[in-house]
């Protein structure tokens, strides 16, 4: 099974920001998980917020521990709001079912980590991020 090593979510991080950038959005924060959700790396552009980290954190950690995207927990936390709140009581008040929390997936299709980007608005928080995962040769899932 694939990894995501230090050298590829630095350059996730590298590729999400520099589109942000690239795009006119706010600035970003962007953090990459391995398929545990342990942060491998994490970047807070200047003059965003502390609570950036726990943001991306959060968006990143549901679509991993869940196998899905942040936009596919956002419509599970509309269909299902008391589901999403027992997961989000089960796994600590974590998760931040909401788009950019990206999945990061092996050529084989398997779940390897995710990304978390925040800053602007979430879809444009999941395209940059999508362009971060495939930037590093993966695949992405918003």
């Amino acid at each position: 099974m694939t990894t995501i090593t230090l050298e590829a979510a630095t350059q996730m991080i590298a590729a999400t920001t520099a589109y942000g950038v690239e795009h006119g959005m706010k600035p970003l924060s962007v953090i990459v998980l391995d398929a545990g959700g342990h942060p491998i790396a994490f970047a807070r552009a200047n003059d965003t917020s502390p609570a950036r980290y726990a943001i991306a954190h959060g968006k990143a950690y549901g679509a991993v521990m869940m196998g899905m995207s942040g936009t596919t927990l956002n419509a599970m936390a509309k269909e299902r709001p008391e589901f999403l709140n027992a997961l989000n009581t089960a796994l600590g008040g974590t998760v931040v079912p909401v788009q950019g929390g990206v999945l990061v997936k092996s050529t084989d299709g398997k779940v390897i980590g995710s990304v978390g980007v925040t800053g602007d608005t979430s879809e444009n928080d999941a395209a940059a991020g999508q362009v971060g995962i495939e930037a590093a040769g993966f695949t992405a899932e918003i």
